[in-house]
């Protein structure tokens, strides 16, 4: 049930978006639009990638204008990355539309599923939140490892 649950999200998140930017592009953008002024290699580590493969990644958004570079003012080689006004945009208008594409599932379902699905989406978000959270402090713990 799980499975089949997860992929009809698949479903109506991909109805929902015309998306420019690809599964992987996507995933940047929501980790910078949580980690503002994150590093290159910081970034590879928190979407397991090489950082070649993650600077290819934000050379495409900066390209699409949903990324901006700056270089660090502490180290000049090290480039930080921050979600672009365009960026924060396109993450705005894809919610809304997975929001709406949501909502007309929800409206079919009785008041009674509906209720259900929420006290277990609150739990979900709850226990998610939790495992990324630690998932981001252990990248960070090994990032600091190899600078120290």
């Amino acid at each position: 049930m799980t499975s089949t649950a997860a992929e009809l999200l698949e479903v109506l998140w991909g109805r929902a978006s015309t998306a420019p930017a690809s599964a992987s592009q996507l995933r940047v953008l929501l980790v910078l639009e949580h980690q503002e002024g994150i590093n290159l290699r910081t970034l590879a580590d928190f979407l397991g990638s090489t950082p070649p493969s993650t600077s290819r990644l934000c050379d495409r958004l900066l390209a699409a204008g949903f990324v901006e570079r700056e270089v660090s003012a502490a180290d000049r080689r090290e480039i930080r990355l921050y979600l672009s006004t365009r960026g924060r945009a396109f993450l705005a208008d894809l919610r809304a539309r997975r929001e709406q594409a949501l909502r007309a599932v929800l409206e079919q379902m009785a008041p009674a599923g509906r209720s259900a699905l929420l006290t277990g989406l609150e739990a979900f978000c709850v226990a998610a939140a939790a495992q990324i959270h630690d998932a981001a402090d252990a990248s960070d713990n090994a990032s600091d490892s190899r600078t120290a």
